[in-house]
């Protein structure tokens, strides 16, 4: 992981804007005029309260695991939110990998919770983006997740496969789904870094989709809880919906759920939804 953690201090350090930083902080006497965007290593190093040769050899790869008290002060430094911290923690093996076997299960009061959302299309994704429940609605509006093989039923595979017949995005948000999947792949291959499936999963969809490559090199794993999506039913008609995505306590399990701007022609076709049909 030390590569791994290299890139990600990296990326976050070129994305932080100096502004967000004191002046008297990135602009010490003596520095070379800024050319690039972002803090330089010395700045980083300066805030974080650690040596310019440390830090720069945190970003080569080439140092010692650092400890959790430096890892706190490179999060202040760096401006990182509470899933960055955790992402940095882990990167740097102070929090202990997932295993296969320690896969969550799916829970029955999630599995009720699905049935009473009623007309709201909801599904649940583990780390793999896996659907792993669902309710009546979300077979209705998206697909009969129970026909397909289990290796299909998984949101990056059906992505590919319903792309120009049924999903789509509004104009000028056309990668946020990529982004946003690149970002979740990026925490989870963290929690499990041993994980092969998750690595073939990052590996199919990187060939089909340019701006998951892109969002995979920027090292993001800030999560993005909602998205506008345009959907084009073949009996219900078009759609603009929000993707919802909410982390399930105590599991690292996210309920996905659709919905629609009250009053809105998609709300009332929401509303005919999920009215026949058992959770799975």
């Amino acid at each position: 992981m030390s590569r791994e953690l290299a890139d990600f201090l990296r990326s976050r350090r070129e994305a932080l804007h100096p502004a967000k930083v004191s002046p008297t902080a990135v602009h010490p006497p003596g520095l070379r005029a800024r050319r690039t965007p972002g803090l330089r290593r010395e700045e980083v190093a300066d805030l974080a309260g650690v040596s310019t040769s440390y830090y720069e050899r945190l970003e080569q790869a080439r140092a010692s695991r650092p400890s959790p008290q430096v890892l706190s002060a490179l999060g202040t430094a760096l401006r990182l939110t509470t899933a960055e911290r955790e992402h940095l923690a882990r990167l740097a093996g102070q929090i202990t990998p997932v295993v296969d076997a320690d896969r969550a299960p799916v829970a029955a009061d999630a599995r009720r919770l699905l049935d009473r959302l009623g007309p709201l299309p909801a599904y649940v994704v583990d780390d793999a983006e896996d659907i792993v429940a669902w309710n009546a609605a979300a077979a209705a509006l998206i697909i009969d997740f129970a026909q397909l093989p289990v290796h299909e039923r998984n949101t990056l595979r059906l992505a590919v496969r319903l792309s120009g017949s049924l999903c789509s995005a509004p104009v000028g948000a056309e990668d946020d789904f990529a982004r946003q999947a690149a970002a979740h792949l990026r925490a989870a291959s963290a929690r499990r870094p041993a994980d092969r499936a998750l690595s073939e999963l990052v590996n199919e969809y990187a060939a089909h989709d340019p701006n998951f490559v892109a969002g995979w090199r920027r090292h993001d794993v800030r999560p993005r809880p909602t998205l506008r999506k345009c959907l084009r039913h073949p009996e219900l008609g078009e759609l603009e919906l929000d993707r919802q995505t909410l982390l399930m306590p105590g599991t690292s399990l996210r309920l996905v759920l659709y919905t629609a701007d009250p009053g809105s022609p998609s709300a009332a076709t929401l509303s005919r939804l999920g009215s026949s049909g058992a959770v799975q």
